[in-house]
């Protein structure tokens, strides 16, 4: 099927080809998070979360074949800057529980930035009248939504302990103290 560009078709093609470049990125960039988290926890969530993106670029394939569409020719520059954040705090001199808030952070913002787009896709699938496309998406949204729910939860614990590590006073609660002082 050849799409017209201007068109809720053209433009549904446009962000599927976004996302699916996302994904491709996202498989690239989880085994590096994975191998600079401390925790073991963290660590298999990653490697776990890798297979899943697997599957979303394998679901995002059946759509492309559905549409007969190629799925390449769109660079997604909004998860490239993710990824490169998420590679500045990996150089960053981090340790332990510490590094990995910090990947948990980077990671939950790749994750809301795909819960956004799966949305929008789901909303053109729908009314484009391609329920099987909105279906295959409504699955990966949901594991995306699951993956941020198991990050926040990971983060609980893992917050805690990185400020254990290195309890500092908030600044405002400095600066009150050395008013009183004056």
């Amino acid at each position: 099927m050849a799409t017209t560009k201007n068109s809720l078709l053209g433009l549904y093609v446009d962000e599927l080809r976004d996302i699916y470049n996302a994904e491709k990125q996202l498989t690239r960039a989880l085994p590096k998070m994975a191998k600079a988290a401390s925790s073991d926890k963290l660590r298999e969530g990653f490697l776990e979360h890798l297979e899943q993106t697997k599957g979303h670029v394998d679901r995002l394939d059946q759509i492309f074949d559905a549409l007969g569409e190629r799925s390449s020719g769109k660079k997604c520059v909004g998860m490239e800057g993710l990824v490169e954040e998420g590679s500045e705090i990996m150089d960053e001199e981090f340790e332990g529980p510490v590094m990995d808030a910090a990947l948990i952070g980077a990671a939950q913002r790749v994750e809301h930035y795909e819960i956004a787009a799966y949305g929008t896709v789901i909303a053109f699938a729908q009314l484009l009248g391609e329920s099987d496309h909105a279906s295959l998406l409504q699955q990966t949204l949901q594991e995306e939504k699951q993956a941020d729910e198991r990050l926040t939860e990971a983060a609980q614990e893992i917050n805690a302990a990185a400020n254990e590590i290195s309890p500092q006073q908030p600044a405002s609660t400095r600066m009150r103290r050395s008013s009183r002082a004056a």
